[in-house]
């Protein structure tokens, strides 16, 4: 049987919270945001033209004193996406081979080896081998 409800408000003294899922699209949206800035709308503009809120535009140029904190432009392809780095994880925990892993992402068999080595568990100092 599972727990009963309201045990971790119980145990905690607050609501259970919520699993964050998915990284939102806000970075990309915001990142557009700011290039329209970067065109001469205003905030406002900038924001309800990326479909985002006048006020989340106000709140974004507001925060950071009018200047972006973040590249204008998305990182190229030479390094691996969270999504990449995710999807790695993945496929190792499923015993799929770097080869394959490779194959599947369309990156060559040493850059999945080498996040492998940088993410292995350690034991001693050295990379457990059972750990890819």
């Amino acid at each position: 049987m599972g727990r009963p409800a309201g045990w971790m408000s119980e145990l905690t003294g607050r609501s259970p919270m919520k699993s964050p899922g998915k990284p939102s699209l806000r970075r990309d949206v915001e990142r557009l945001f700011w290039r329209e800035i970067g065109n001469g709308l205003t905030s406002e503009e900038a924001a309800i033209t990326v479909g985002a809120s006048q006020a989340a535009g106000s709140r974004w140029f507001r925060e950071r004193g009018g200047m972006p904190t973040f590249l204008r432009v998305p990182v190229s392809g030479r390094y691996l996406s969270f999504e990449e780095r995710e999807e790695i994880a993945l496929l190792r925990a499923q015993d799929t081979g770097v080869r394959e892993i490779g194959r599947r992402l369309g990156r060559h068999p040493s850059t999945i080896s080498r996040e492998l080595r940088r993410n292995a568990a350690t034991r001693g100092g050295r990379a457990d081998s059972k750990s890819w």
